[in-house]
Protein backbone atom coordinates (compact mmCIF):
# COMPACT_ATOMS: atom_id res chain seq x y z
CA UNK A 1 0.00 0.00 0.00
CA UNK A 2 1.21 3.53 -1.16
CA UNK A 3 0.68 7.07 0.69
CA UNK A 4 -1.63 7.76 -2.07
CA UNK A 5 -4.38 4.71 -1.51
CA UNK A 6 -4.60 5.89 2.80
CA UNK A 7 -6.21 9.20 2.70
CA UNK A 8 -7.87 10.66 5.50
CA UNK A 9 -9.88 14.05 4.79
CA UNK A 10 -10.88 16.13 7.97
CA UNK A 11 -13.70 17.82 6.12
CA UNK A 12 -15.19 20.91 7.84
CA UNK A 13 -18.97 20.84 6.59
CA UNK A 14 -20.09 24.47 7.63
CA UNK A 15 -22.57 25.04 9.56
CA UNK A 16 -25.63 23.11 8.06
CA UNK A 17 -26.43 21.96 4.58
CA UNK A 18 -24.51 21.77 1.14
CA UNK A 19 -25.01 25.29 0.54
CA UNK A 20 -22.58 26.36 3.48
CA UNK A 21 -20.14 23.95 2.37
CA UNK A 22 -16.74 24.90 0.17
CA UNK A 23 -16.53 23.52 -2.52
CA UNK A 24 -13.61 21.49 -1.62
CA UNK A 25 -15.48 19.70 1.11
CA UNK A 26 -17.77 18.80 -1.46
CA UNK A 27 -15.45 17.16 -3.89
CA UNK A 28 -13.64 15.45 -0.62
CA UNK A 29 -17.19 13.66 0.12
CA UNK A 30 -17.84 13.22 -3.05
CA UNK A 31 -14.08 11.27 -3.86
CA UNK A 32 -14.98 9.23 -0.44
CA UNK A 33 -15.58 5.42 0.24
CA UNK A 34 -16.19 5.95 3.97
CA UNK A 35 -17.95 8.74 6.07
CA UNK A 36 -16.95 8.97 9.60
CA UNK A 37 -18.43 11.48 12.50
CA UNK A 38 -20.90 11.98 15.19
CA UNK A 39 -24.28 11.07 13.95
CA UNK A 40 -25.91 14.73 13.95
CA UNK A 41 -22.62 15.72 11.44
CA UNK A 42 -23.21 12.75 8.93
CA UNK A 43 -27.25 12.85 8.97
CA UNK A 44 -26.41 16.46 7.63
CA UNK A 45 -24.65 15.04 4.49
CA UNK A 46 -25.88 11.29 4.30
CA UNK A 47 -28.88 13.32 1.85
CA UNK A 48 -26.44 14.09 -0.68
CA UNK A 49 -24.38 11.30 -0.59
CA UNK A 50 -25.82 7.67 -0.13
CA UNK A 51 -23.69 5.55 -1.45
CA UNK A 52 -21.61 6.23 1.10
CA UNK A 53 -20.54 3.94 3.81
CA UNK A 54 -21.14 5.61 7.02
CA UNK A 55 -19.93 5.40 10.40
CA UNK A 56 -20.78 7.22 13.59
CA UNK A 57 -19.82 7.14 17.07
CA UNK A 58 -21.53 9.08 20.09
CA UNK A 59 -20.14 12.27 21.81
CA UNK A 60 -18.03 12.07 23.98
CA UNK A 61 -16.03 9.16 21.84
CA UNK A 62 -14.18 11.67 19.55
CA UNK A 63 -11.09 9.73 20.33
CA UNK A 64 -12.85 6.52 19.15
CA UNK A 65 -13.91 8.33 16.44
CA UNK A 66 -10.86 9.40 15.20
CA UNK A 67 -9.22 6.32 15.01
CA UNK A 68 -11.73 4.31 13.40
CA UNK A 69 -11.24 7.14 10.54
CA UNK A 70 -7.21 6.57 10.73
CA UNK A 71 -8.11 2.43 10.78
CA UNK A 72 -10.57 2.81 7.93
CA UNK A 73 -7.84 4.91 5.37
CA UNK A 74 -5.03 2.51 6.83
CA UNK A 75 -7.06 -0.57 4.86
CA UNK A 76 -7.01 1.49 1.48
CA UNK A 77 -10.09 3.44 1.14
CA UNK A 78 -10.33 7.12 1.23
CA UNK A 79 -12.05 8.51 4.29
CA UNK A 80 -13.61 11.62 5.26
CA UNK A 81 -14.11 12.46 8.99
CA UNK A 82 -16.78 15.10 8.79
CA UNK A 83 -16.96 17.83 11.62
CA UNK A 84 -19.15 20.51 12.23
CA UNK A 85 -17.85 24.04 10.93
CA UNK A 86 -14.31 24.14 10.61
CA UNK A 87 -12.29 20.95 11.50
CA UNK A 88 -9.61 23.08 12.83
CA UNK A 89 -11.79 25.40 15.17
CA UNK A 90 -12.70 23.01 18.09
CA UNK A 91 -12.84 20.30 15.72
CA UNK A 92 -10.89 17.12 15.20
CA UNK A 93 -8.05 18.16 12.84
CA UNK A 94 -5.59 18.41 16.03
CA UNK A 95 -6.66 14.68 17.89
CA UNK A 96 -6.15 13.27 14.29
CA UNK A 97 -2.54 14.84 14.21
CA UNK A 98 -2.08 13.41 17.78
CA UNK A 99 -2.75 9.84 16.70
CA UNK A 100 -1.52 10.01 13.33
CA UNK A 101 2.06 7.90 14.58
CA UNK A 102 -0.39 4.77 15.03
CA UNK A 103 -1.28 4.86 11.57
CA UNK A 104 1.82 6.34 9.44
CA UNK A 105 0.94 5.40 6.12
CA UNK A 106 -2.23 7.93 6.15
CA UNK A 107 -1.91 10.69 4.68
CA UNK A 108 -3.79 13.54 6.41
CA UNK A 109 -5.72 16.35 4.41
CA UNK A 110 -7.43 19.42 6.49
CA UNK A 111 -10.04 20.77 3.95
CA UNK A 112 -11.75 23.71 5.33
CA UNK A 113 -15.15 24.85 6.54
CA UNK A 114 -16.97 28.01 7.35
CA UNK A 115 -17.13 28.13 11.00
CA UNK A 116 -20.03 29.00 13.39
CA UNK A 117 -18.87 32.79 13.80
CA UNK A 118 -18.36 33.43 10.32
CA UNK A 119 -21.48 32.10 8.99
CA UNK A 120 -23.52 33.72 12.30
CA UNK A 121 -22.28 36.94 11.45
CA UNK A 122 -23.08 36.81 7.97
CA UNK A 123 -26.55 36.57 9.37
CA UNK A 124 -26.52 39.10 11.98
CA UNK A 125 -24.82 41.94 9.39
CA UNK A 126 -20.94 42.52 10.42
CA UNK A 127 -20.28 42.29 13.91
CA UNK A 128 -16.46 41.08 12.79
CA UNK A 129 -15.68 43.46 11.22
CA UNK A 130 -12.85 44.78 13.78
CA UNK A 131 -10.90 42.26 16.37
CA UNK A 132 -12.55 39.74 17.72
CA UNK A 133 -12.12 37.01 20.43
CA UNK A 134 -13.67 32.94 19.45
CA UNK A 135 -14.40 31.57 23.02
CA UNK A 136 -16.30 28.10 23.81
CA UNK A 137 -18.09 28.19 27.39
CA UNK A 138 -17.98 24.24 27.70
CA UNK A 139 -15.91 23.15 30.57
CA UNK A 140 -15.72 19.94 29.30
CA UNK A 141 -12.08 20.13 28.87
CA UNK A 142 -11.17 23.24 29.89
CA UNK A 143 -11.63 24.51 33.60
CA UNK A 144 -13.92 27.06 34.14
CA UNK A 145 -11.59 29.40 35.97
CA UNK A 146 -9.47 29.64 32.64
CA UNK A 147 -12.47 30.18 30.79
CA UNK A 148 -13.51 33.44 33.43
CA UNK A 149 -9.89 34.12 32.79
CA UNK A 150 -10.65 34.31 28.92
CA UNK A 151 -13.94 36.35 29.46
CA UNK A 152 -12.96 38.69 31.65
CA UNK A 153 -9.54 39.98 29.28
CA UNK A 154 -11.17 39.98 26.24
CA UNK A 155 -13.78 42.46 27.62
CA UNK A 156 -11.00 44.12 29.19
CA UNK A 157 -9.32 44.32 25.45
CA UNK A 158 -12.69 45.49 24.12
CA UNK A 159 -12.94 42.62 21.39
CA UNK A 160 -15.62 41.61 20.44
CA UNK A 161 -16.96 38.37 21.69
CA UNK A 162 -18.44 35.26 20.63
CA UNK A 163 -19.34 32.27 22.66
CA UNK A 164 -19.44 28.42 21.22
CA UNK A 165 -21.88 26.22 23.49
CA UNK A 166 -23.32 28.92 25.32
CA UNK A 167 -25.52 26.45 27.15
CA UNK A 168 -26.53 22.97 27.41
CA UNK A 169 -28.88 20.81 30.46
CA UNK A 170 -25.82 20.79 33.07
CA UNK A 171 -24.66 24.51 32.06
CA UNK A 172 -27.99 26.20 32.03
CA UNK A 173 -26.48 29.39 33.67
CA UNK A 174 -23.45 29.34 31.98
CA UNK A 175 -24.62 32.59 29.46
CA UNK A 176 -25.66 33.95 32.31
CA UNK A 177 -22.00 34.13 34.27
CA UNK A 178 -20.28 35.10 31.13
CA UNK A 179 -22.44 38.38 31.07
CA UNK A 180 -21.67 39.31 34.38
CA UNK A 181 -18.06 38.86 33.75
CA UNK A 182 -18.34 40.90 30.91
CA UNK A 183 -20.49 43.09 32.51
CA UNK A 184 -17.60 44.50 34.59
CA UNK A 185 -15.78 45.99 31.56
CA UNK A 186 -18.46 46.57 29.06
CA UNK A 187 -21.45 48.52 29.42
CA UNK A 188 -25.08 47.23 29.56
CA UNK A 189 -26.31 48.79 26.41
CA UNK A 190 -23.22 47.27 24.51
CA UNK A 191 -24.97 45.56 21.13
CA UNK A 192 -25.02 41.68 21.15
CA UNK A 193 -26.46 39.19 18.81
CA UNK A 194 -27.28 35.37 18.73
CA UNK A 195 -28.03 33.03 16.03
CA UNK A 196 -29.58 29.92 15.88
CA UNK A 197 -29.23 26.55 14.31
CA UNK A 198 -27.43 28.64 11.82
CA UNK A 199 -27.79 27.11 8.36
CA UNK A 200 -30.15 24.76 8.97
CA UNK A 201 -34.00 24.42 9.09
CA UNK A 202 -35.72 26.44 11.91
CA UNK A 203 -32.31 29.91 11.85
CA UNK A 204 -33.56 32.16 14.08
CA UNK A 205 -31.11 35.48 14.42
CA UNK A 206 -31.55 39.20 17.44
CA UNK A 207 -30.31 41.93 18.05
CA UNK A 208 -30.35 42.92 21.94
CA UNK A 209 -28.16 44.63 24.42
CA UNK A 210 -26.01 42.52 26.91
CA UNK A 211 -28.37 43.33 29.85
CA UNK A 212 -31.09 41.69 27.97
CA UNK A 213 -28.43 38.78 26.49
CA UNK A 214 -28.07 37.73 30.66
CA UNK A 215 -31.77 36.59 30.95
CA UNK A 216 -32.45 35.03 27.20
CA UNK A 217 -32.74 31.23 26.89
CA UNK A 218 -30.36 29.53 24.40
CA UNK A 219 -29.10 26.32 23.54
CA UNK A 220 -25.88 24.02 22.23
CA UNK A 221 -27.11 24.81 18.80
CA UNK A 222 -27.05 28.58 19.64
CA UNK A 223 -24.11 31.03 18.75
CA UNK A 224 -23.39 34.03 20.91
CA UNK A 225 -21.70 37.62 19.03
CA UNK A 226 -21.03 40.34 22.06
CA UNK A 227 -20.24 43.51 20.32
CA UNK A 228 -17.39 45.97 21.48
CA UNK A 229 -17.55 49.49 22.54
CA UNK A 230 -18.12 50.65 19.30
CA UNK A 231 -20.49 47.85 18.14
CA UNK A 232 -23.91 49.81 17.09
CA UNK A 233 -27.42 49.08 15.24
CA UNK A 234 -27.39 50.24 11.67
CA UNK A 235 -30.97 49.19 9.69
CA UNK A 236 -31.45 46.45 12.67
CA UNK A 237 -27.95 44.96 11.79
CA UNK A 238 -25.24 44.36 14.20
CA UNK A 239 -21.89 46.29 12.66
CA UNK A 240 -18.56 46.72 14.29
CA UNK A 241 -17.21 49.77 12.56
CA UNK A 242 -13.30 49.77 11.56
CA UNK A 243 -12.30 53.37 11.79
CA UNK A 244 -12.76 53.83 8.00
CA UNK A 245 -13.20 58.08 7.41
CA UNK A 246 -16.45 58.58 6.26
Amino acid sequence: MNETQARLYIVGIGPGGRDGMTLAAVQALKGSDCIVGYHVYTELVQGDYPDKEYYTTPMKKEVDRCRQALALADQGKTVSLVCSGDAGVYGMSGLVYQLQEEYPRVHIQVVAGVTAALAGAAVLGAPLIHDFALISLSDLLTPWEKIEKRLLLAAEADFVIVLYNPSSKKRHDYLQKACDLILRHQSPDTVCGLVEQIGREGERSKVLTLKQLRDEQVNMFTTVFIGNSQTRVIEGRMVTPRGYEL
